[in-house]
């Protein structure tokens, strides 16, 4: 499965970059991710995609799709506003990475 998540990811980059001004290939705790200007919002996590969506995001407006609220961190809470929905949901994270690009364009 992680070779087709992986390939999600990769057309979503090339789609993204190719289409989308300012939107280029960066990092996200030394994972691939797309970042707008100097803005990450969207990257490969190893459990899934992590999407920067922003404190007010209403999962529930998106279908079935499960958030889990990324935390990668053992002593503190998780980042508020990042989320990361997981491999078995990669149909969503095309629609999901161009929401978190719309959110981190008003930032």
């Amino acid at each position: 499965m992680y070779d087709q998540a992986n390939s999600e990811f990769e057309r979503i980059v090339a789609a993204l970059t190719a289409s989308e001004s300012n939107v280029s290939l960066g990092k996200m705790m030394s994972s691939p991710g797309l970042k707008f200007g100097d803005k990450v919002f969207a990257f490969q996590a190893r459990e899934g995609m992590g999407f920067r969506l922003g404190r007010d995001f209403n999962s529930n407006a998106h279908g079935n799709v499960d958030f889990e609220p990324l935390n990668p961190f053992k002593t503190k809470g998780p980042l508020k506003g990042w989320f990361i929905v997981g491999e078995k949901q990669s149909d969503a994270w095309e629609n999901l990475a161009k929401t978190a690009l719309a959110f981190t364009r008003t930032l």
